[in-house]
């Protein structure tokens, strides 16, 4: 599924799967500010479950469940989404659109479903 969602556009820079306690991730070499491999562990590991968690329970109350979250950092944006089991979580170039972009990640993502 990576190789498939780095083909959706040339403005993906990494693209992590995190699914029954494993990950896997592929980043793009040589890319501007990017953050370091190690960060970007953490991340999957600890912030974006987290988030999840925090954002589902909120959707799931009254707003219709959670389909995707957007950060957007400094250098780039990060659109996190829930899958099966964990979460997909794909960095985005900071000049991309980060809404279309997702649109395909999640047409992508309910199509291997």
């Amino acid at each position: 599924m990576i190789e498939n969602i780095f083909k959706l556009s040339e403005s993906i820079r990494y693209v992590a799967i995190y699914r029954d306690g494993q990950l896997e991730s592929k980043a793009k070499s040589n890319m501007l500010d990017a953050s370091s491999s190690e960060s970007d562990r953490y991340e999957e590991l600890l912030v974006n479950p987290t988030l999840l968690k925090l954002a589902s329970q909120r959707g799931n109350i009254d707003c219709g469940g959670l389909e995707y979250l957007l950060v957007r950092y400094g250098n780039f944006f990060q659109f996190v989404c829930p899958i099966s089991s964990g979460h997909l979580s794909v960095c985005i170039e900071p000049d991309a659109d980060p809404i279309e972009i997702g649109t395909k990640i999640k047409l992508l993502v309910h199509s291997d479903s």
